[in-house]
């Protein structure tokens, strides 16, 4: 059983990177990344109230007013996360754009962990966790080397837009022990992150996507709403079985390796970028650190 929950976790880190694929046709459709990312959320929302319907969890919501505001602010880091993938992935291509998440998720964490904010249990720097950090700098700059140069500005677009991940998931476990009920959370962290986004798309005045275009997106164009609804209800209902450590650790991993793949092999209609000697050491560093950060 222990065996199928690291899958799970790794699985779900996959599904990060095939989110930010379908993404890229759902922007296609819609015309805007603004409005294929409300799509998006309003739709993962959608879905996560079916599923706290069903599991009889939904009812928890009933108790946001009760708890404290900041707590809700969660849903606040999915906007730019998604927004950002749909906009670094055709630029950078899909390793580089993962491994700038990575690398801003890894640090942020380390801030997390080492001042103790949010909630977070404050632990002191180990060796293990400097060497991750230096492995995961490492890895980063030998990934965005060919493009660091010239688009210095969208890659700290990836560096925050990753570290606002590990921010989320605090927020999250504050609201979690709020409510005590992982998918009511979920929920009402989309539900947050949708309302932002429409926000942006009435600040921009950005014109509503005609159907007719929607129906030529691939079917698939679709799924990014299901991964990212799968990733937030996953990670909750892993971290209590397996660890929070274990939990990222895999999940950047597989998040990593499903990129490699996507770059390499062309998938969803992604442009195809072999995997370089120099790209395959980056995501070995990567990885590396990844770990060293998570178990240091």
């Amino acid at each position: 059983m222990y065996l199928v929950l690291l899958s799970s976790a790794l699985l779900v880190g996959c599904l990060l990177a095939v989110q930010a694929s379908a993404n890229l046709q759902l922007t296609k459709a819609a015309g805007t990344p603004y409005g294929a990312s409300a799509l998006q959320l309003g739709l993962a929302a959608v879905l996560l109230t079916v599923l706290a319907a069903a599991t009889g969890t939904i009812g928890a919501v009933a108790l946001v007013p009760d708890v404290e505001p900041w707590h809700l602010a969660g849903g606040l880091a999915s906007p730019l996360y998604i927004t950002s993938g749909i906009l670094l992935f055709p630029r950078l291509g899909a390793l580089a754009a993962v491994g700038l998440f990575v690398t801003g998720q890894m640090f942020a964490s380390v801030a997390l962990d080492l001042f103790g904010l949010l909630g977070v249990p404050q632990n002191p720097l180990s060796a293990g966790v400097v060497a991750g950090a230096v492995a995961v700098l490492a890895g980063i700059t030998v990934l965005s080397r060919p493009v660091r140069a010239a688009r210095a500005g969208w890659i700290g677009l990836g560096l925050a837009a990753g570290a606002v991940l590990p921010v989320q998931g605090a927020i999250n476990a504050r609201l979690r022990a709020d409510l005590h009920a992982p998918l009511a959370v979920a929920l009402i962290s989309f539900t947050v992150a949708t309302l932002a986004i429409v926000v942006v798309l009435l600040f921009h005045r950005t014109p509503a996507p005609e159907p007719v275009t929607l129906k030529k997106m691939p079917w698939w164009g679709w799924l990014g709403a299901g991964c990212a609804a799968a990733y937030v209800t996953a990670t909750f209902l892993l971290i209590p079985e397996i660890g929070a450590a274990t939990t990222v650790a895999l999940t950047v991993t597989g998040q990593q390796i499903a990129s490699a793949v996507i770059d390499h092999c062309g998938l969803l209609r992604m442009p195809r970028r072999p995997l370089t000697s120099a790209r395959v050491t980056g995501l070995t560093l990567l990885v590396t650190g990844s770990l060293l950060v998570q178990f240091g």
